[in-house]
């Protein structure tokens, strides 16, 4: 199981990353481990999509970091 999340962080900009389990990473990027996010902590979850392939899942968050996806992460998930 692979999962696309989208995080909220503290100034109210969106994250997108993508793993295999959800609480484990959210602590991580909680906890100062992950360089993208140590410096505009906290972070909260806002919303996470489940894939059973892992490529289409790594797609799926490529497609959310373009200029579309953020379009459509901005209008229908965050």
């Amino acid at each position: 199981m692979y999962i696309v999340y989208i995080l909220k962080y503290a100034d109210g900009k969106p994250y997108t990353g993508c793993t295999e389990n959800l609480e484990e990473r959210i602590e991580r990027h909680n906890n100062g481990y992950v360089p993208a996010t140590e410096n505009r902590r906290p972070v909260e979850p806002v919303t996470h999509i489940v894939f059973n392939d892992k490529y289409k899942a790594f797609e799926f968050e490529k497609y959310l970091k373009s200029g579309s996806g953020r379009a459509f992460l901005n209008k229908h998930l965050i």
